[in-house]
């Protein structure tokens, strides 16, 4: 009886040593992302409305359901508007001159930059719509460019390509790779 419980006994002792030793599996980037630094917002708000003003003359109003700003742990502090962005650019007499909507946005504070994605319109003081997934806003330079499919609707033709450079209130812009001109009857 004892041969027979040590013939049975043995191989089922074998195998769980067995999975014991080889049974677990690390994962080596899985165990070093433990020892980062977690990126968590300095700063955050809900139904965010930012002025901007020079010299007492308003530029720019910013409207965001949720703000997030990253200031520690980066190479460049940050701000996400995760859940869209519309933005109203204003001329020195106080009119409003072009809007900008989106579905995202990111602003990078040094470079003075903003990217705005997914489901962006910019509408001119003319009525003419700007309709792409990627636009980006150089506020230096005032200058509004994108590398992406682009669709610009004016009141009597609706022009398509891949790309455009713009100024900021987008009155005047140049598509890059023109790929379509249809005509608009009224």
């Amino acid at each position: 009886m004892k041969i027979l419980k040590k013939i049975f006994f043995t191989p089922i002792f074998i195998a769980v040593i067995l999975l014991t030793f080889f049974g677990c599996e690390n994962n080596r980037s899985e165990i070093m992302a433990l020892t980062l630094p977690k990126l968590l917002p300095s700063q955050s708000g809900s139904g965010v409305t930012m002025i901007y003003t020079d010299s007492a003359n308003l530029k720019l109003v910013l409207k965001a359901p949720k703000m997030l700003t990253f200031e520690k742990n980066v190479t460049e502090p940050f701000t996400i508007l995760p859940k869209g962005v519309m933005v109203g650019f204003y001329n020195a007499k106080g009119k409003l001159d072009a809007t900008l909507k989106a579905n995202y946005g990111v602003r990078y504070q040094y470079r003075k930059r903003m990217e705005v994605k997914y489901n962006v319109e910019l509408v001119n003081k003319n009525g003419e719509i700007l309709n792409t997934e990627h636009l980006v806003w150089d506020e230096v330079t005032k200058k509004m460019t994108s590398d992406a499919f682009v669709k610009i609707t004016t009141a009597d033709k609706i022009i398509m390509g891949k790309g455009i450079e713009s100024n900021q209130d987008f009155t005047s812009y140049q598509i890059k790779e023109v790929t379509g001109t249809i005509q608009v009857n009224n």
